[in-house]
């Protein structure tokens, strides 16, 4: 939607005093926007990329059979693929949630329930893992999956405001000024995790029971700071235009939405090239994010402490990165920017396959490559994006962006997880990712960003 026609925070069409008030309104409601990054970033750092993928791979080791097999649902898994195909798993559940809830919000215009609703489901399920110990690999899949489907789900919801409460001028600094508080967030939690988890036993704690708290901590964080975006956003008029619309936008007719939305997106080609260029090299990204943790651990044989003390590395640069890159975008343009850093991750990958097994500071060396390039990509790919939505459609276009935003990537995983298992090496399911990135880097040069902007009749920046 417009943001120039949306009404001011008195209900005042013309934003009260004009154009300061509405520019004024706008501010605050995104510095609200940024406070959900602060409050669910902290869930793709310390569970799924620090904690989770360790911890339920152990319980998974612990229930398996005398060969290192699992059988949920009876299928044999290899103890070690168990995280990653649940991450896919959870996935594959998100891409059949995800775009009905975001049709029903542009239908109804009530993102910020939505938004709420989803956000307090994916806390709960969290703050749950607490209980995950001994064997229970099966409770430990189910919680993930809940979670993971309700993180991307909450994501599509906040990501569909950006195009509605910025201009596109402000967008790629506004998205990632966002991924900036997110990693704040992730690196403050994580210096407290790590606390705990080196002083667990002056706390009288196991070290089981410390992760299982930093798992549940990380929901009870997401849980509290949900509450300033859900009071600073505004819904707007959903895109069925009357009152009556939102009173449509049932279950049914949120499906309706949908199969529309997948036959309008063939009137945007350039829009879908770049929506298979994202899904392809940041399913690369997220696989990196979410996997890092199995790698350092079963593979270089790095301590939990050092995993920790890598990704917290991470996070700290991937907040000068975002900004950093941010800043070239307004020099070079979004889409070159993108471009170099899929060189970076390139090349980092490539270098995680020859890293010496039990050398930490060739580990945080890499982590530190990483954490340089990782939110600057993620928020460049998502405010440009932005560009390329058709107005009063943001969620349901995002619905589709998101089914490989922060991790929720699927094929990457499967990947992943398949290699491992044919291998039994995660130097070759590590590598194999680079495919992701090269393929998404040859898409992404195919797609003329003026153009698809203008396809959506959106307003063009000085720079693309």
């Amino acid at each position: 939607m417009d943001t120039e026609t949306v009404t001011g925070t008195d209900g005042d069409p013309g934003g009260g005093s004009g154009a300061a008030a509405e520019a004024a309104a706008r501010r605050r409601e995104q510095r609200g926007w940024y406070f959900y990054d602060w409050a669910n970033s902290v869930f793709s750092t310390s569970v799924l990329t620090v904690f989770l993928g360790p911890y339920l791979t152990e319980v998974a080791e612990a229930a398996a059979d005398a060969a290192g097999y699992v059988h949920p649902l009876g299928l044999p898994v290899r103890a070690g693929s168990y995280f990653a195909y649940v991450v896919s798993l959870s996935v594959l559940l998100s891409v059949l949630v995800m775009p009905l809830v975001a049709a029903v919000a542009d239908r109804s215009g009530r993102k910020r329930p939505l938004l709420g609703a989803f956000a307090y489901l994916g806390a709960t399920a969290t703050m749950g893992m607490f209980f995950l110990d001994g064997d229970r690999y099966l409770l430990g899949g189910a919680l993930l999956v809940v979670a993971n489907v309700s993180f991307a789900t909450a994501s599509v919801i906040y990501n569909s405001f950006l195009p509605q409460i910025a201009t596109p001028e402000e967008r790629d600094a506004v998205s990632s000024r966002g991924w900036a508080f997110g990693y704040a967030a992730g690196a403050l939690v994580l210096v407290a995790n790590l606390a705990l988890f080196l002083g667990h036993e002056s706390l009288g704690v196991t070290e089981g029971t410390a992760v299982r708290i930093c798992l549940a901590s990380a929901g009870l964080w997401w849980a509290i700071f949900t509450i300033v975006p859900l009071r600073r956003l505004r819904d707007r008029p959903g895109s069925a235009g009357d009152a009556a619309g939102g009173a449509r936008a049932s279950l049914g007719g949120g499906w309706r939405q949908l199969a529309g939305t997948l036959r309008e997106l063939r009137r945007y080609p350039l829009t879908l090239l770049f929506l298979l260029a994202y899904l392809l090299y940041n399913d690369g990204v997220q696989t990196v994010i979410t996997q890092a943790s199995v790698f350092g651990s079963r593979e270089l044989g790095m301590d939990q402490t050092t995993l920790i003390g890598a990704i917290l590395l991470v996070q700290v640069l991937a907040v000068v990165g975002a900004l950093l890159l941010g800043r070239l975008a307004v020099r070079y343009g979004a889409k070159r920017t993108i471009l170099g850093s899929l060189v970076a991750w390139t090349a980092t990958v490539g270098a995680g396959y020859v890293l010496p097994a039990g050398a930490p500071v060739w580990f945080f060396v890499l982590a530190a490559a990483i954490g340089m390039v990782l939110g600057g990509t993620q928020a460049l790919s998502r405010s440009l994006f932005a560009q390329l939505v058709p107005p009063g459609k943001e969620a349901e276009y995002f619905s589709l962006y998101e089914v490989s935003d922060r991790g929720t990537s699927w094929l990457g995983p499967l990947v992943f997880g398949l290699t491992y298992q044919l291998t039994g090496s995660y130097r070759d399911a590590i590598i194999s990712l680079v495919i992701f990135f090269v393929l998404g880097f040859v898409l992404l040069t195919r797609v003329p960003v003026g153009r698809a902007m203008a396809a959506v009749r959106a307003a063009e920046p000085d720079r693309i």
